[in-house]
C-alpha cells in the first residue's frame, strides 16, 4: 500500500524539481513563473474543466460519501477563515487563500494516481473533482473577488460578471451546459481542448518549482500560520471525514476508506495559482502545498495501512 501511495507522488516532485532547477539557473528569464502561472490560470487551466465538465453528470454528486467529504471540507474551511481572521489577522481575500489551502485537496494529478493505486478504482475521485469544479472553486474566486474590492458599491454586479471575468469560472460553467445538452463536441473542438488542457498541471507545477528559487523563510508568526493549515490538511480532515463518515452516515469498509482517503488529500497548487494570479501571498500557498504533500506521504500511507 505505501509503495503504491508514494508512486503518486513522483510526477508532483519531478515537475516541481525541474521548476526549481529552471530558476535557480535562470533558463526562463525574470518573468518566467508569473508568465507561466498566467499562461495555466487564463488558458490551461480553463481548456481542461471545460473538458472535464463538458463529460461530467451531476447526479454522480448523490451519495453519501460526497456529502461526507463535502462536510468535512467546509468545516475545515470554516475553520481555517476564523484563524486567519482572529489569529494571524489576514484581510478577507489572503484568509480565502489560506482556507482554500486547509481545504481544497489535490483530486486531480495525485488524487486519481492514488484512487487508481490504492482504491482501486476512480468511482469516487471523479465526484469529489466535479463536486470542487462546481461548488468550491467558484466559492473560493468569489471570496477573494470580493475581498479584494470590500466595499458594497457595485457588490452584486461583481458577483453577477464573475463568470464573464474569470475564465476558471466561465470555463466550468460552458462545460456544464455542454454537459446538459447532452451533446458531445466534434472532435475539431474537443482536439486543441485536449493539448492546452494537457498543459495546466505541469505548467502549475513548474510555476510552484519557480517560486521556490525566490522563497523566504517566514517569521515565527509565518511558520505557526502554515504548521496550523497543513495540521488541518492532513490531520483534521481525514479525521473528521472519518467520525462523520462512520458515526453519522454509517460508512464501513471500502467506502469508509475512499472518503477518508480522499479527505487526506495534500493542498492542490491551484492555492499556489489562485494566490499568484491575485496577487496575494505565494509563499504561504507554495510552503502549504508543499508541506502538506510531503507531510501526506506518511498520513496516507498510514490511512491506507490502516483502514484497507
Amino acid at each position: 500500500m505505501t509503495g503504491s501511495v508514494l508512486g503518486g507522488f513522483l510526477p508532483i516532485w519531478g515537475i516541481t524539481a525541474l521548476g526549481w532547477a529552471a530558476g535557480r539557473k535562470d533558463v526562463l528569464g525574470p518573468q518566467a513563473q508569473h508568465v507561466l502561472g498566467r499562461f495555466a490560470f487564463a488558458f490551461a487551466m480553463p481548456a481542461l474543466l471545460f473538458l472535464t465538465m463538458s463529460r461530467s453528470r451531476v447526479s454522480d454528486l448523490a451519495q453519501p460519501g460526497v456529502v461526507v467529504f463535502a462536510l468535512s471540507l467546509f468545516a475545515v474551511f470554516s475553520v481555517a477563515l476564523l484563524v486567519g481572521h482572529l489569529v494571524f489577522r489576514r484581510k478577507p481575500a489572503e484568509r480565502t487563500i489560506g482556507a482554500m489551502a486547509a481545504a481544497h485537496v489535490n483530486s486531480a494529478n495525485l488524487g486519481i494516481p492514488v484512487a487508481v493505486h490504492v482504491l482501486r478504482d476512480t468511482s469516487f475521485i471523479v465526484p469529489v473533482a466535479l463536486f470542487q469544479t462546481l461548488l468550491v472553486t467558484p466559492l473560493i474566486l468569489t471570496l477573494i473577488d470580493l475581498g479584494e474590492r470590500p466595499g458594497a458599491e457595485g457588490r452584486w454586479r461583481r458577483l453577477l460578471t464573475l463568470p464573464l471575468r474569470n475564465p476558471i469560472v466561465a470555463a466550468s460553467g460552458g462545460g456544464l451546459l455542454v454537459a446538459a445538452l447532452g451533446r458531445p463536441l466534434p472532435a475539431e473542438v474537443t482536439a486543441p481542448l485536449h493539448l492546452l488542457g494537457g498543459a495546466a498541471v505541469p505548467a502549475a507545477l513548474f510555476a510552484l518549482g519557480l517560486s521556490l528559487h525566490a522563497r523566504v523563510r517566514p517569521d515565527a508568526e509565518g511558520r505557526a500560520e502554515r504548521q496550523v493549515l497543513v495540521a488541518l490538511k492532513v490531520v483534521a480532515q481525514p479525521l473528521l471525514a472519518y467520525a462523520l463518515g462512520r458515526w453519522a452516515f454509517g460508512l464501513e469498509g471500502h467506502a469508509l476508506l475512499s472518503v477518508v482517503l480522499v479527505a487526506g488529500l495534500p493542498t492542490a497548487q491551484n492555492a499556489f495559482l489562485f494566490a499568484s494570479e491575485y496577487d496575494l501571498d505565494t509563499d504561504l500557498a507554495r510552503d502549504t502545498v508543499l508541506l502538506s504533500t510531503l507531510c501526506s506521504m506518511v498520513s496516507l500511507s498510514a490511512i491506507a495501512w490502516l483502514l484497507a
